[in-house]
């Protein structure tokens, strides 16, 4: 007949659960299940603790309140990492982070406006050709993503 194994942590582990608990020691946190480390990453490693903890929820060896309790996260950022695992597997928790292209100054737009500026035409002229904000555009130019051609000034 197999014995049940009893939870047994060493004084510097923290638990999570009566069978879950982790240490943190040499710049490393270990995660252990009973007596066994199950999983260990760097200290500062944000996305592997995200993961792992979401892990550990998702598969019901601890609950997301038990989360929030051991590492004073607050329960919606638990709830946010949870649901990204269920949808996205730990993949989810390495990905890029997926940004918004330009709306409004496609390349399309950019070479059209550059093309008229490069002409002479005033860049108040040129947004209400191309149907966008005059500051959109002035802020572009300013970010060097379009050049103008300069002013002439008079000398007086």
């Amino acid at each position: 007949m197999p014995q049940l194994q009893l939870p047994m942590f060493a004084r510097a582990v923290t638990c999570i659960t009566q069978e879950l608990g982790y240490e943190k020691r040499d710049g490393r946190v270990t995660y252990f299940c009973g007596s066994m480390p199950v999983f260990s990453h760097a200290e500062g490693d944000l996305a592997t603790f995200r993961m792992i903890t979401s892990q550990f929820c998702v598969n019901g060896n601890c609950s997301q309140p038990d989360i929030v309790r051991a590492f004073g996260v607050p329960l919606s950022t638990v709830k946010r990492y949870c649901s990204l695992y269920r949808k996205q597997g730990i993949e989810g928790f390495y990905a890029p982070r997926a940004r918004r292209g330009p709306a409004v100054l496609t390349e399309a737009v950019v070479g059209q406006a550059q093309e008229r500026l490069d002409e002479g035409q005033d860049a108040l002229l040129v947004a209400q050709a191309l149907g966008i904000r005059h500051d959109t555009l002035r802020k572009a130019i300013r970010a060097g993503k379009l050049h103008a051609r300069k002013k002439k000034t008079s000398q007086r």
